[in-house]
């Protein structure tokens, strides 16, 4: 975990917010405040095709205005997250921005095949989606030492690799890391299990809504890299969310434009 980069105070606060259920609006502003560059990427985000509001947000307090607090709060996070997920992840074969791209595609697959459970989980979802693949960034470093053809040719899923290579697996790390970060027990059980959704307990339908939004994401090619070459789906986890052809084809139309305009607004 100390391989990591240096979150930023921004977003040290925004999952402080996250944390805390009663968070006002006043503190999510004050978040904002401090940083206009990460306000105005809100902005984009709120204007973007995924949230089809079919008119121009202006300013800030438009957006939490039309997307209530808690999306707005969603997209502080995602936004704040890029500095530390948009890092090249050589050894899972994955380029910079390729985590980025896949992480915020898996939130919005997530959030969207939940909405149908309320705004409350279909947020809950974004934000277990958004920060699933977080122990990728601590394992990294010592999987660039074991990458080649024996691990690429290795049948073994990439998430038992990693623990048969050093006893933890990057799910059950960022699990970790959540809970360091005082995150909700629900979001840490579906970031610890979102490989293994038949074996969370209070997460269970967040793991299910990230397990099969990531599934989603590795069709699409959206940061497949080396472990999305050998990435199993759990049925139950289909079921549990109702998953069917039209959630598909609302991935397709909804979440991927998201992705690619997320990956503009990281390059300007």
């Amino acid at each position: 975990m100390g391989e990591l980069p240096t979150m930023t105070g921004v977003a040290q606060q925004t999952l402080l917010i996250i944390s805390n259920p009663s968070s006002a609006m006043l503190e999510l502003s004050g978040v904002l405040a401090m940083d206009p560059a990460l306000a105005a990427l809100v902005l984009r985000f709120a204007n973007s095709a995924y949230f089809g509001l079919g008119h121009p947000v202006s300013t800030v307090q438009l957006a939490v205005a039309y997307l209530g607090m808690d999306t707005v709060r969603s997209l502080v996070l995602a936004a704040s997250m890029a500095a530390v997920l948009n890092r090249p992840v050589p050894g899972y074969g994955l380029g910079r921005g390729e985590l980025w791209k896949h992480s915020i595609g898996v939130a919005a697959s997530a959030r969207l095949v939940t909405m149908r459970f309320g705004h409350k989980v279909s947020e809950e979802a974004y934000h277990a989606g958004l920060l699933a693949d977080i122990g990728k960034l601590a394992l990294d470093t010592l999987l660039r030492d074991e990458s080649g053809p024996g691990l690429l040719d290795n049948s073994v899923p990439f998430h038992e690799l990693e623990d048969l290579l050093f006893g933890v697996d990057h799910a059950t790390l960022g699990a970790e890391m959540a809970r360091r970060w005082n995150l909700p027990a629900p979001l840490v059980d579906a970031i610890r299990n979102h490989h293994r959704p038949a074996q969370a307990r209070e997460g269970a339908l967040l793991a299910a809504a990230v397990h099969v939004a990531d599934s989603a994401m590795m069709t699409l090619g959206i940061g497949l890299g080396y472990d999305g070459l050998r990435y199993g789906v759990v049925p139950s986890a289909w079921h549990l969310v109702a998953w069917h052809e039209r959630s598909y084809a609302e991935v397709v139309q909804q979440v991927v434009p998201f992705v690619r305009e997320s990956e503009a607004f990281l390059r300007t």
